[in-house]
């Protein structure tokens, strides 16, 4: 492992055995265990902010390059330049697997307990899509999820979801959140709609992103609920 300011740059294998290159910041006696999945176009630098504030409310993190993304913010997407070289898709459903694989690896890293997952964008949708048939995921945070899976009616394939579940986006996808949402049980989500505008995707926690603090106070109020 190669330690890198406050985390390590860790590898496992995806369900296909392709290498999946990840960040994992841990925190002593942690209190729970976040999962952090990119958006489109992104890697797992997306949480290079991020996670270290996690990490301060007393979670540990692993942020991954999942197969779908590319690089963006100073940081090569490692997974999926090794895709690319093995000649595999990289689609959004293709990174599923990732992900799926990524939970194991948590849970484990987590003492066999389950973990939460955090998503955005396009890692959102696979969130909650996986979360609903995953019982090493207790709870799940997503940011911009939408219909961004082909072949995949999501609204229908997550109405069974029973954990746990805080739904959150830029404020002029606050209605196209609910219409993915339309169908789940509402007692197990909590969908914070911001005042400020806000940005797509977990991006919006950032101090650069106007009333970003909006989405942090709800945030925290979810996760010291659970």
């Amino acid at each position: 492992m190669d330690v890198k300011e406050n985390f390590q740059t860790i590898h496992f294998k995806s369900k296909d055995e392709l290498l999946i290159t990840a960040d994992f910041y841990p925190v002593e006696k942690s209190k729970g265990f976040i999962l952090l999945c990119h958006r489109s176009h992104c890697n797992r630098g997306e949480y290079r902010e991020t996670a270290p504030e996690f990490n301060s409310l007393g979670f540990s993190c692993l942020a991954i390059d999942q197969r779908s993304g590319m690089k963006v913010f100073g940081v090569i997407n490692e997974t999926a330049a090794q895709a690319k070289l093995e000649k595999l898709p990289t689609g959004y459903l293709d990174a599923k697997q990732d992900i799926e694989a990524a939970v194991d690896y948590a849970f484990e890293l987590n003492e066999n307990k389950p973990i939460i997952i955090l998503g955005s964008s396009y890692s959102a949708s696979l969130a909650l899509l996986i979360s609903t048939k995953n019982e090493k995921i207790k709870a799940v945070i997503t940011f911009s999820p939408g219909e961004y899976l082909k072949g995949v009616n999501l609204a229908e394939e997550i109405k069974s979801i029973d954990k746990p579940t805080y739904v959150t986006s830029a404020k002029k996808e606050v209605e196209d959140v609910k219409n993915v949402m339309r169908f789940t049980n509402t007692k197990y989500i909590t969908q914070f709609e911001p005042e400020a505008e806000g940005f797509h995707g977990s991006k919006t926690l950032w101090a650069s992103v106007k009333g970003h603090e909006s989405f942090w106070e709800s945030l925290k109020y979810f996760l010291s609920d659970l």
